[in-house]
């Protein structure tokens, strides 16, 4: 799950992603508006979180610039005001959810799953493929019954993969959905990840299929078919 936030105070920008990058978020961080619309608008996230105040383009103008440019993306409002008229001109300008400073952590995370689930593809709770078992809140991960033990990397690329069960992702969407964009990604970076992947899900369960598949030139794909 990647999350864009766009957040100028820098103290509450840190504690949000910590606390999103420890419930296997990737969280890319802007501190102004206008560098949160280029990455909106120029790169693929779950969500958006934008602050209203916020230096160069305010919060509820990136909002409509955002949605103007058709991108659907969830957007949730962050914000020390709580005046009705400006709770709704938050939703007026597209946003999906609004939440009042200072808020929980666990509120924000209840949030953010909310609207991931009013996606045009939610997430289950539960992602079965044949005897593989993911559970996308516990990040529990299981085949036969026995459990395997993700790194973070190797979890998240299983997901996104579960997730679109039986499609085609390329290298490109698995680097744009699981590292940032500062991370220094090799050639083959996603291709050993991948190996790791078999060798924890595929390799140790040789009376079972073979779930996860190279469509070479494509990319990689998940499914429980011969």
């Amino acid at each position: 799950m990647k999350v864009l936030l766009i957040e100028d105070d820098l103290k509450i920008s840190k504690a949000i992603r910590l606390g999103l990058e420890q419930e296997k978020y990737i969280v890319e961080t802007a501190y102004d508006g206008q560098l949160g619309y280029e990455l909106a608008t120029n790169y693929s996230f779950d969500v958006i979180i934008i602050d209203l105040m916020l230096p160069k383009i305010d919060g509820l103008r990136l909002c409509s610039a955002i949605r103007e440019k058709n991108i659907q993306t969830p957007i949730l409002i962050l914000t020390a005001k709580s005046d009705l008229d400006d709770k709704l001109k938050g939703f007026n300008c597209g946003a999906d959810d609004y939440l009042v400073k200072p808020f929980d952590f666990e509120e924000l995370l209840a949030r953010l799953k909310s609207l991931t689930r009013r996606r045009d593809k939610p997430i289950k709770k539960i992602i079965k493929i044949g005897d593989l078992q993911i559970n996308t809140e516990t990040y529990e991960v299981s085949r036969n019954n026995k459990r395997i033990k993700l790194t973070k990397k190797e979890y998240l690329i299983l997901e996104l993969l579960a997730r679109y069960k039986g499609q085609i992702i390329s290298k490109d969407k698995i680097i744009d959905n699981i590292w940032h964009f500062s991370d220094d990604i090799m050639p083959n970076t996603v291709e050993v990840y991948i190996k790791y992947l078999r060798r924890k899900i595929d390799q140790p369960f040789d009376k079972s299929k073979k779930l996860i598949k190279t469509v070479r030139g494509y990319g990689y794909k998940i499914d429980d078919k011969t």
